[in-house]
């Protein structure tokens, strides 16, 4: 999976104010909503919600990829922003979280899976990436290194 399929440079931003975790799951769905003709603010939102409500999808090292699905999407989309400051995200260890990458997943048969999340996943844990991102000092920044960086490529077979 290229990151670059499933978000563009107006879905991923530096420096965002949210005062809560669910003030950031806001502005990622708000961020999200548009980005297919099913996706709406409130359905977004509403996936986000549910997903966090079964566990908190929190990584270690200040992460998140909270994620859900929707049915009627045709594809995967995503969102990032770096949060200017790190919100409580009720991980396990307390740890607070700067990073969100959120994804929608299309929804079949009331199943949602998807391989992409676990790619997201295994570039999210690369401490060079992690670095270069919290360092970054524009949104254009942080989109070139999520789609450019070698960790952020297919694995190879």
């Amino acid at each position: 999976m290229e990151i670059d399929s499933i978000i563009e440079p107006s879905r991923v931003l530096g420096n965002v104010e949210a005062r809560s975790k669910k003030h950031a799951l806001d502005i990622l769905s708000e961020m999200l909503a548009g980005a297919g003709e099913n996706l709406t603010q409130g359905k977004v939102f509403d996936s986000l919600i549910s997903r966090e409500k079964v566990g908190c999808t929190a990584m270690h090292g200040g992460i998140a990829i909270p994620h859900g699905c929707i049915e009627g999407l045709d594809r995967v989309v995503g969102a990032f922003v770096k949060l200017g400051h790190p919100v409580d995200y009720d991980t396990a260890d307390g740890s607070p979280v700067d990073l969100m990458f959120a994804i929608i997943l299309p929804e079949t048969n009331g199943e949602c899976h998807s391989s992409d999340l676990k790619d997201i996943a295994r570039s999210l844990k690369d401490p060079e990436l992690l670095d270069m991102l919290r360092s970054a000092k524009s949104s254009r920044a942080l989109y070139d290194m999520l789609t450019h960086h070698r960790s952020a490529q297919p694995a190879s077979a």
